[in-house]
């Protein structure tokens, strides 16, 4: 029987990027990611800019193997996630949505650039959504466009995953082995 999908976002529910800059969560880490891209201030020289801060909680990586899906990065680091993020967490080498032509562009029905693909990706499939940046649009959209169950999952990103967000996860997962062994 295949599992559902977990869509991860990594800036909001892995990384609560909006907390006070000055405290890091409890229980999370600080990785500073190196940014390869240069840019010019404004006297016109060319400079590094400083790496990103990004903080992870190592814990997570274990609860979200133990909760049921197949996971799968949605964010706009991609395959980059693989590189920086899935080490701290402990995850292995997860698949990504390659949100291609998509990646960013804002969409005239209101609907996040990142919806589209991920119900093209999912096929189908059941899945959840994890991210900070969904609205009822999104909602509306997979209700029409997709198939099989779909829950979209809102994560404050300020605080980013947190004990009731993973038994929410886990209980979607539950649900649907509930309703393929009564179906």
């Amino acid at each position: 029987m295949t599992r559902p999908l977990l869509f991860l976002d990594v800036d909001g529910p892995l990384n609560p990027y909006a907390a006070k800059p000055e405290r890091r969560p409890d229980g999370y880490t600080t990785l500073r990611v190196p940014r390869n891209d240069a840019h010019e201030d404004s006297r016109g020289l060319a400079s590094r800019r400083r790496p990103l801060r990004v903080w992870l909680n190592p814990e997570h990586g274990r609860i979200l193997l133990r909760l049921g899906f197949e996971l799968c990065w949605a964010t706009t680091w991609m395959d980059d996630a693989n590189r920086w993020i899935a080490p701290v967490l402990g995850l292995p080498a997860l698949p990504f949505v390659d949100f291609g032509r998509a990646l960013l562009q804002e969409r005239p029905d209101g609907v996040h650039w990142k919806t589209g693909p991920l119900v093209d990706y999912a096929g189908g499939r059941p899945f959840a959504w994890v991210d900070d940046e969904q609205s009822e649009l999104d909602q509306t959209y997979v209700t029409a466009h997709h198939q099989g169950p779909g829950l979209l999952h809102h994560v404050n990103p300020r605080i980013g995953l947190r004990e009731n967000d993973f038994h929410t996860l886990a209980g979607f997962a539950q649900s649907l082995d509930t309703s393929r062994d009564t179906g």
